[in-house]
């Protein structure tokens, strides 16, 4: 039995209120994932200016952010509040604009269909990802990029497995769910509303170089198109945080013991 599908929102058609949504839609885009877009590109600028080729440089992902440990910690902990946040203010705003989270597929009602779909999306995306990554940094279109670069403490594993959720909360949350929502009031097409996300979603990966960017506006496309057309938002959520844990944790602990990692 296939998960309901429930009728797209209505299109706005007032235009003080399609003025507000497009107001709304700025205005959160740039305090979250379109301003770490900008700022990607701008990382990958001061790259591309450097004299060392992209791929003799180097980027991390996951860092320390103080010497003592415990405040490490703490801080790690407030970077992933802070990308759940993010999430929650786009739910927030969906739902005091009377839309329900049944919606966008974020309710219980089907936890085993949401986690097979996930774990099949990880299949889809991780391998033709991680190739795509490596081809690219070969060809020198990408910097070396290092997932993790935290100390040996008891609390990496709980981190980075937090910090992959958040990553995976916000930005499907916010990309799929609540921007393609909010195009769908503003009458946008399905297809170009699509493009719209997958481009947003590969901006803030600038930093890493082209291939990131490639590698996740194709990511983008199928996962919105996924959404698209299940309105089911668990499977990316949980695909999205999978990913994240292989490659935060599997680079942690094989990084010193395989040359040809960066």
């Amino acid at each position: 039995m296939s998960p309901p599908n429930p009728a797209e929102p209505a299109v706005v058609t007032d235009r003080a209120a399609r003025r507000a949504l497009v107001v709304e839609l700025v205005l959160v885009f740039s305090i979250t994932l379109g301003l770490s877009g900008l700022r990607s590109l701008l990382s990958l600028v001061d790259s591309l200016l450097r004299p060392q080729p992209l791929s003799e440089q180097q980027v991390a992902i996951n860092v320390p952010q103080a010497t003592v440990g415990v405040i490490d910690l703490l801080k790690q902990l407030l970077s992933v509040v802070q990308l759940v946040g993010w999430g929650a203010l786009g739910l927030y705003l969906l739902w005091r604009g009377g839309m329900r989270l049944a919606r966008i597929g974020l309710d219980r009602g089907w936890p085993g269909r949401d986690v097979r779909w996930g774990i099949a999306l990880t299949a889809v995306i991780g391998l033709p990802g991680l190739a795509l990554y490596f081809a690219a940094w070969q060809l020198g279109f990408n910097l070396a990029v290092q997932p993790s670069t935290l100390g040996e403490h008891w609390w990496r594993p709980i981190t980075l497995s937090l910090a992959a959720f958040g990553n995976a909360f916000a930005e499907e949350v916010l990309v799929v769910g609540y921007l393609l929502t909010r195009l769908r009031q503003l009458g946008v097409r399905e297809n170009p509303a699509l493009l719209a996300a997958a481009v947003l979603r590969g901006s803030y990966h600038l930093y890493q170089g082209l291939g990131g960017f490639v590698g996740n506006v194709l990511m983008g496309l199928i996962f919105g198109r996924v959404w698209q057309r299940t309105n089911r938002l668990w499977p990316l959520v949980i695909a999205h945080t999978l990913l994240d844990v292989v490659a935060f944790i599997g680079y942690a602990l094989v990084r010193d013991h395989v040359s040809w990692l960066p």
